[in-house]
C-alpha cells in the first residue's frame, strides 16, 4: 500500500495513517480540558507548528508511538478535504460531481 501524506501547511506533512484527529482552534480551545491537554503536550515538547500566522486548527497525530500536536494555518474543513482527497486516491476512487465512483 502506498504511503499517503497530509500537507498541513508551510511544507509540513504528516502520514495520513498517523492522523488521530483534526480540531478547530476557536471551538476546542474554549474548553479547559483541551487547554490543559495542549499545555501538557507543550511541556512534553510534543507540539510542532506549520503556522507562521495564528493557527486555525491543530492536528493530533501519532509519531513513533507518541501523541503529538501540529498547529496549522489551514481551516479544519480544508484539512478534512485534503484527507478525503488522499483517501479517494488511496482506494482508487475518483470524485464525479457529488458522487464518488470507482476508478474502473
Amino acid at each position: 500500500m502506498k504511503t499517503m501524506y497530509l500537507h498541513v501547511g508551510n511544507g509540513k506533512i504528516i502520514r495520513t495513517r498517523d492522523v488521530i484527529g483534526i480540531f478547530d482552534m476557536d471551538n476546542t480551545t474554549v474548553s479547559s480540558v483541551t487547554r490543559s491537554f495542549l499545555n501538557v503536550k507543550q511541556k512534553q515538547l510534543m507540539i510542532e507548528t506549520a503556522a507562521v500566522e495564528l493557527p486555525k486548527s491543530f492536528v493530533l497525530f501519532e509519531e513513533n508511538g507518541l501523541a503529538k500536536i501540529c498547529f496549522s494555518p489551514l481551516s479544519p474543513s480544508a484539512l478534512r478535504g485534503r484527507m478525503n482527497h488522499v483517501n479517494f486516491e488511496r482506494h482508487g476512487l475518483k470524485k464525479n460531481g457529488n458522487e464518488h465512483t470507482s476508478g474502473i
